[in-house]
Parts: structure tokens; sequence; C-alpha cells
């Protein structure tokens, strides 16, 4: 009463067959939660590999309006 049978490893694996083997729904979606883990992993890997800029160089002059407005 306490242990399996066969019979209950079987069914089972069936249910688990079903589950997560071949193109079910549930394997499908967890390809699918893998591939966006992993492209959030590239995304922050690729942040990195830009170069800083530095801090004590001053911005670019703005460039002036080639129509400026008459009030």
């Amino acid at each position: 009463m306490g242990t399996f049978s066969p019979i209950h490893l079987v069914i089972a694996g069936v249910v688990l067959l079903l589950l997560f083997g071949g193109r079910g729904k549930i394997s499908g979606v967890m390809g699918d939660v893998a591939k966006g883990v992993r492209a959030f992993r590239d995304g922050l890997k690729g942040e990195d590999d830009k170069p800083h800029t530095d801090p004590g160089q001053p911005l670019p002059a703005p460039t002036p309006e080639k129509d400026p407005i008459v009030r």
C-alpha cells in the first residue's frame, strides 16, 4: 500500500512524457523561457563592451538652426 507498483511507474512515466516530451506545450514554453533568459544575459554582457566616455570632456557645441523662428 505504501510502495509504488510497476503500473504506477508506467503511468507516471506516460504523464511526464506527455507533459515534457517531444514538442509538447510545456516543453515549448520552457524552451522559449530559456531563449529569453539567454537573450537577457547576452544583453547584459553587451553593455560592458561599449566604450565609456570621459566625463571631463565638454559636450559639442549645438549647431545653429537654419530657419530661426522670428516673433
